[in-house]
């Protein structure tokens, strides 16, 4: 199979690696209009690279392409890709910009329109999942997720990154994870009470905190603080109700339960091996990524059907713009 890489940054590279981890036969190209990057992705994977999208698909016929550029350039890309008889898979895109037209683009010629939504692949997001269905009685939860927006890509200016620009911003992609899973694991969203501020001196022209109060349709409830200001990583959550205590600090090793007998939280073991990679933080586990591209394949060669999509997505972009307004 020939797969066509758009983007050569970070998520590109780690997209190509695990590519090749899933089927080292798979032919892979890469875009990027980024020398350096076309060099590095070169020397590391030894790729074929190009900087001309229009002339690769023009010389070249490929099956499949991975989007990993900033996702105000993804409606455009995704077009040419489909268009062009590629199934695509993209990462998240955080604005709406040509959904319907690419839906029914991706109907047209029969290719299958992926959506990245990672934490939906991770083992401890799962078995959560099992441990509230198991207990069969409504939960409150809180959860907190923040880390100060310049740690976030220490090798660039944050103002130079997608996350600096306010349609794009660092809260609207803390957002657009964790939502997803949040609404798999507790239900549908009925309702939220918002409240948001902006409290550093980032040179930004949106919020940077919020802390909201979200009622599941099932009568689970939730407190979700989400921020880009905390100078510690965090992303900490506690579940509780009359049968259950369930703490998470999102790394693989910081699933705890409590035993209800001994009063104890007893650590949950998940994963035989961890695959993580020394440059990113401990709540970065390349095993979701993994099985995500595995997914998309699946989909592709299998018709297996995706777990997450456009019209999922829709919903939960829409969610995020009502918190935001």
């Amino acid at each position: 199979m020939k797969i066509l890489v758009i983007g050569l940054g970070s998520m590109g590279r780690r997209r190509i690696r695990l590519i090749k981890q899933y089927n080292s036969t798979f032919n892979i190209m890469g875009i990027d209009l980024d020398a350096e990057r076309r060099f590095i992705s070169e020397e590391e994977f030894g790729i074929e690279t190009g900087e001309d999208l229009e002339q690769a698909v023009k010389e070249q016929k490929f099956e499949c392409a991975i989007i990993c550029t900033s996702p105000l350039s993804h409606s455009n890309l995704i077009e040419t890709c489909l268009k062009n008889d590629m199934h695509v898979f993209t990462e998240l895109n955080l604005v709406t910009d040509g959904y319907e037209k690419n839906i029914q683009l991706a109907k047209d010629h029969n290719k299958t329109l992926f959506l990245s939504s990672t934490f939906l692949y991770r083992a401890e997001i799962k078995k959560i999942q099992s441990l509230i269905k198991e207990q069969n009685k409504k939960v409150n939860y809180t959860y907190h997720v923040g880390q100060y927006l310049p740690d976030w890509h220490p090798w660039e200016n944050y103002e130079d990154f997608f996350v600096g620009n306010k349609r794009t911003n660092g809260c609207r992609e803390i957002f657009a994870i964790e939502l997803p899973w949040l609404i798999d694991v507790f239900g549908n969203i009925k309702d939220i009470t918002v409240s948001k501020s902006k409290i550093s001196s980032l040179n930004i022209d949106y919020n940077d905190n919020y802390c909201i109060i979200i009622e599941h349709e099932n009568g689970n409830k939730g407190m979700l603080a989400v921020d880009i200001v905390s100078r510690k990583a965090v992303r900490n959550l506690e579940i509780m109700g009359e049968d259950i205590y369930v703490s998470w600090d999102g790394s693989a090793e910081g699933l705890k339960l409590m035993n209800l007998e001994t009063k104890l939280e007893e650590k949950i073991h998940i994963y035989k091996e961890v695959d993580q990679l020394k440059e990113y933080s401990k709540f970065v586990v390349e095993n979701a990524y993994f099985n995500e591209i595995e997914a998309f394949f699946k989909v592709v060669t299998q018709n297996v059907e995706p777990i997450y999509d456009f019209i999922k997505d829709r919903k939960v972009l829409e969610l995020i713009d009502r918190i935001e307004a």
